[in-house]
């Protein structure tokens, strides 16, 4: 039986705009930005698939979504919160971000390694405080894992696996999935996804995926976000999708991608045709490159402490706002 809708939107993006900063905490001076006036509305029982060519910005906006980079707070909410201000968001489960790497810090910020310790899969699941028996069991269940396996010695898909049922353990509310199905076999990855839409289902919970993989998701998501240069696309629900295409949804988005690339290929001929470079140039961005006199007369600063939105280096303005990295991971 499906969990009756909240009211209120589970997700809401308002006229998004993000740059990545530069060393001294600020987006580079003519930078453009990466996502650009990104807006959107989920609410609960939704079960979007993001999809775009790579580059687009799908992992930047789920990573935004996840609050791992400060933006202003009216610009996401998340469950009526802002996801990077308010911890308690992401501590208490309600939002639950997993993406293709598997990687924790280390004694250095900004320093990470992967999970590949000579640890078992239960004392890493087991060891996860709080949680319903019942709920690790259909997990352990659902992914189809031996708790005997030595975290060191597995496979990429095993101990994606296990990562993924560390992350779903707690019950979450808003679910954000960047490729995390790329290493599962077809029976896992099809599992999983009936897991989710369950989860959604029974209990109204929001998930965006982002992937570039197609093969059983025609029934799966119930709205469809396209994402090219940073900008919104189209976001449309599922049926409104098969109502203007009679294509598979794979070669829909196929299409989606082909004419994008097309134009992009358009522009470019003509830039070489009036004697510009190809390409635009790329502002630099976190890292001072080239000329070195040119770089010795560039604001830097390398002080930037873990948890702290103010500089440590003597001298230097405290900044309101950064995307620095280290701030949150």
């Amino acid at each position: 039986m499906a969990v009756m809708e909240s009211s209120k939107p589970t997700v809401e993006i308002n006229g998004l705009s993000f740059t990545y900063p530069g060393i001294d905490g600020h987006p580079p001076p003519g930078s453009k930005p990466l996502i650009d006036g990104f807006s959107l509305t989920l609410n609960a029982g939704d079960r979007c698939l993001l999809v775009g060519s790579n580059g687009a910005g799908k992992t930047t906006i789920l990573k935004i979504l996840g609050g791992k980079h400060m933006v202003e707070p009216h610009m996401v909410r998340v469950l009526g919160r802002s996801a990077f201000h308010d911890t308690v968001l992401a501590s208490s489960g309600d939002l639950c971000y997993l993406g293709g790497e598997w990687r924790r810090d280390v004694a250095f910020a900004g320093f990470e390694v992967p999970i590949q310790m000579d640890i078992s899969a239960e004392k890493m699941i087991f060891g996860v405080a709080g949680i319903d028996p019942k709920r690790r069991y259909e997990l352990i269940k659902v992914l189809d894992i031996d708790l005997s396996w030595r975290m060191h010695k597995v496979s990429d898909g095993q101990r994606r696996r296990v990562q993924i049922c560390m992350g779903l353990l707690k019950p979450f509310k808003v679910l954000l999935l960047d490729e995390i199905t790329v290493d599962l076999d077809v029976l896992a990855r099809a599992d999983l996804l009936n897991f989710l839409r369950k989860e959604c289902e029974e209990r109204g919970a929001t998930i965006i995926y982002a992937t570039h993989i197609f093969d059983g998701l025609e029934k799966w998501p119930s709205h469809i976000v396209y994402v090219a240069h940073g900008k919104l696309q189209l976001a449309m629900p599922m049926d409104k999708i098969k109502e203007i295409s009679n294509s598979s949804l794979m070669r829909t988005v196929e299409s989606w991608l082909r004419k994008e690339r097309d134009e992009e290929r358009k522009k470019r001929k003509e830039r070489k045709s009036q004697g510009l470079p190809e390409f635009e140039n790329q502002t630099e961005g976190s890292r001072v490159t080239g000329d070195p006199a040119r770089a010795a007369v560039r604001s830097l600063n390398n002080g930037w402490a873990a948890g702290r939105l103010n500089s440590t280096v003597a001298g230097e303005e405290n900044f309101v706002f950064s995307s620095n990295r280290v701030l949150r991971q």
